[in-house]
């Protein structure tokens, strides 16, 4: 089985992914304990996709958001590079396309939101990709990024990159179908911007209104933005928004735009 290396050669990436696509689903929720489903919840809501919308998944995956997101009446296609998880996905009723976030296969301004949860991470240009979503957005429009990020609490932010990353290649030996996949994702998480970084990374990319939210103590953040209208005033400064609490994690409430 192959595995990526941290320069994320595309075409490694994909064979990656094509290999952990068989039972890709049931594994990452064994190997986040259940929050995967927490945090696709609050994806959702802070998306806030409306009926009659057009939203772009990007690197959907087996289109398990890309279902959810649907579910509010809009309409939602999901995009992967990987066709090995697009067919892992084949089973759910929405539409697939397989695409390189690089190279988007849509013309410009045609979706009111783009999302992309634990994906942009695998993509080799960050910036690139965050201006191609702009293209395919319209003006006014929405971006939504659910990602791995820092804990915020400095004890179990040692603990966390000191220790917990380091096991997850071990249980990924028991669980996944190609576990030489899970020291690439603990390497990938290990060296991703923190919260501000990937901010300014959006920031810069022309995205407008930058904003994020911890979830989990900030092991995983949303990050949120808008395509500026033509002819508007300076970007804002990114900026954090308050942390939900325990309880809030396990019953989300919107998040206020």
């Amino acid at each position: 089985m192959s595995r990526a290396g941290l320069d994320k050669n595309p075409r490694e990436v994909a064979e990656m992914f094509d290999g952990v696509a068989k039972g890709y689903d049931r594994t990452n929720s064994v190997m986040t304990l259940g929050f995967d489903r927490r945090w696709r919840e609050w994806s959702r809501r802070v998306l806030d996709a409306r009926a009659g919308e057009r939203v772009l998944d990007l690197a959907a995956g087996t289109a398990v958001s890309t279902v959810e997101y649907a579910s509010s009446g809009a309409w939602c296609v999901a995009a992967d590079f990987s066709l090995g998880m697009l067919l892992g996905g084949a089973h759910r009723p929405v539409p697939k396309v397989a695409a390189d976030a690089l190279r988007l296969p849509f013309a410009d301004g045609v979706f009111d939101a783009v999302t992309v949860s634990f994906g942009i991470r695998n993509f080799n240009d960050t910036e690139a990709a965050l201006r191609e979503m702009a293209r395919v957005v319209r003006p006014g429009g929405r971006l939504v990024i659910c990602e791995v990020s820092t804990p915020t609490f400095r004890p179990f932010r040692f603990v966390y990159m000191r220790y917990l990353l380091r096991v997850l290649p071990f249980i990924g030996r028991f669980v996944s179908s190609n576990p030489d996949a899970y020291q690439y994702l603990a390497e990938s998480m290990r060296t991703w911007p923190d919260q501000r970084a990937l901010a300014e990374i959006i920031a810069n990319a022309g995205w407008d209104d930058v904003a994020w939210l911890n979830l989990t103590g900030g092991v995983v953040a949303l990050h949120r933005a808008t395509k500026p209208e033509p002819q508007s005033g300076p970007q804002s400064e990114p900026q954090s928004e308050t942390e939900p609490g325990p309880e809030a994690t396990d019953e989300p409430e919107p998040a206020g735009a």
